[in-house]
């Protein structure tokens, strides 16, 4: 073994944990079929956006003894005595977590696993994968695990565009299968910095799908509140506001486009062996709902209640803000949504690596903007007022997210803006000739 680690998949999960095992000089192998990320990485470049990742991928390119390779053939992942599989993990339409990546990398490694190698489970999985994992080699190669071999569950919990913040500050659990897995494990991951928590695999991946599913209904209910409010002509910012108050027991989040590859599906793996089945799809239902809310407010605020050869901007592709990630993006759905109503739908996203249009392009004579993700440049007064000269008179704007400040899911998007203009002391923009 003439490496230390090996990271199979070199997507936003294993690119960033194999550039900062590498960057600790740690040997580092990263291992991917799909030759274009393969192929940016070992020409210096990130194949995607996060935070401080050019930076290390070029301090690690630039030793003198070069601390990371890449490799389109699983069977190199041998080479290192901790390999560390960061695949995806979708769910199946009908809940259930489909473990076909795993089981086919697991198929190449057969043939080249030997005694003292450790295999990491980092993708997020259902509960009882990790042991599924160590039975799997156990029954295909007669190898025990604990004693011959170490399997190991360690979940990634990092933020999107968080990696190199929280790598080595958010506690590391770790859930060994056997004797000494949790401890071989450790080791490696040790060279990261975080506190290590040692616990069994299933709990490290209970652990790992509740954070997300905390999350994910934490949302669900302002965007459940968001919709009682419409139906009741309230304002849910003001509610929220009330709620939160100098109450202790308040804490109620803000709404907006709750989605992304995690939260969207991380549920389903609880979900498919349920006690209580349908508490989480409840949760899935309103969260999903949203883009067809907003498109449902828009009709009912434009003239004619129709959306029909009507322009309308949407405003962000991410699934997040500040993230080129598209993945399980809810702002796509919106867009579906748009064009069966016959809107004439321009999109825009600064991020985005799908994204053609300007937002001058996108937003001009638009009858109704749409702002589908939050990205911190745009929370300003100023973007507002520039989206408000942009459109059509009268375009009314849909913001969920409350980015302006403006405190108003739907409204014409010049009173809006003309209202936080004189409320933060700005000048209002004027529309263009």
């Amino acid at each position: 073994m003439d490496l230390d680690v090996a990271v199979v998949g070199l997507g936003r999960v294993g690119l960033p944990l194999a550039l900062a095992f590498a960057d600790r000089g740690l040997r580092t192998i990263g291992i991917d079929v799909d030759a274009s990320r393969t192929d940016a990485v070992a020409a210096g470049r990130m194949p995607f956006f996060e935070p401080g990742a050019d930076e290390v991928l070029a301090r690690v390119q630039g030793r003198a003894d070069a601390t990371l390779e890449v490799s389109r053939d699983v069977a190199q992942a041998a080479r290192a005595k901790h390999v560390v599989l960061t695949l995806g993990t979708p769910s199946f339409s009908h809940i259930e977590i489909d473990v076909s990546q795993i089981r086919s990398v697991l198929d190449d490694l057969l043939p080249h696993l030997r005694e003292g190698h450790c295999l990491v489970l980092r993708s997020t999985i259902a509960p009882g994968t990790t042991e599924f994992v160590a039975g799997y080699l156990e029954l295909h190669r007669g190898l025990v695990v604990g004693r011959d071999v170490f399997v190991a569950h360690v979940p990634e919990r990092i933020a999107a565009s968080r990696f190199f913040d929280e790598i080595s500050t958010l506690p590391c659990i770790v859930g060994g299968v056997g004797e000494r897995s949790g401890e071989e494990a450790a080791s490696v991951f040790a060279a990261l910095g975080a506190p290590i928590v040692q616990t069994t695999p299933v709990e490290a991946e209970l652990a790992k799908i509740w954070t997300n599913i905390l999350r994910y209904t934490l949302f669900a209910l302002p965007n459940r509140l968001m919709m009682e409010c419409e139906q009741y002509g309230a304002n849910v910012f003001e509610v929220i506001d009330l709620i939160n108050r100098d109450y202790p027991r308040g804490g109620m989040k803000l709404p907006g486009m709750t989605a992304g590859t995690c939260l969207r599906k991380d549920f389903t793996f609880s979900e498919e062996r349920s006690p209580a089945p349908g508490m989480l799809l409840a949760v899935s239902r309103v969260n999903e709902s949203v883009p067809l809310f907003l498109v449902d407010g828009l009709k009912r605020r434009l003239p004619g209640e129709t959306l029909r050869a009507r322009k309308v901007a949407v405003l962000g592709l991410a699934f997040k803000s500040d993230t080129d990630d598209e993945r399980d993006s809810l702002s796509f759905k919106l867009i579906r949504l748009l064009e069966r109503e016959l809107a004439l739908v321009a999109a825009h996203d600064p991020l985005s690596p799908s994204s053609t249009l300007t937002l001058e392009e996108a937003v001009s004579g638009a009858d109704a903007v749409v702002l589908a993700t939050n990205h911190s440049d745009w929370q300003d007064a100023a973007t507002l007022e520039r989206i408000a000269a942009l459109a059509a008179p009268g375009a009314v704007l849909a913001d969920p997210w409350d980015c302006f400040g403006q405190r108003a899911v739907f409204g014409p998007a010049s009173e809006l803006a003309a209202d936080v203009a004189d409320r933060d002391g700005h000048v209002a923009a004027q529309p263009l000739a």
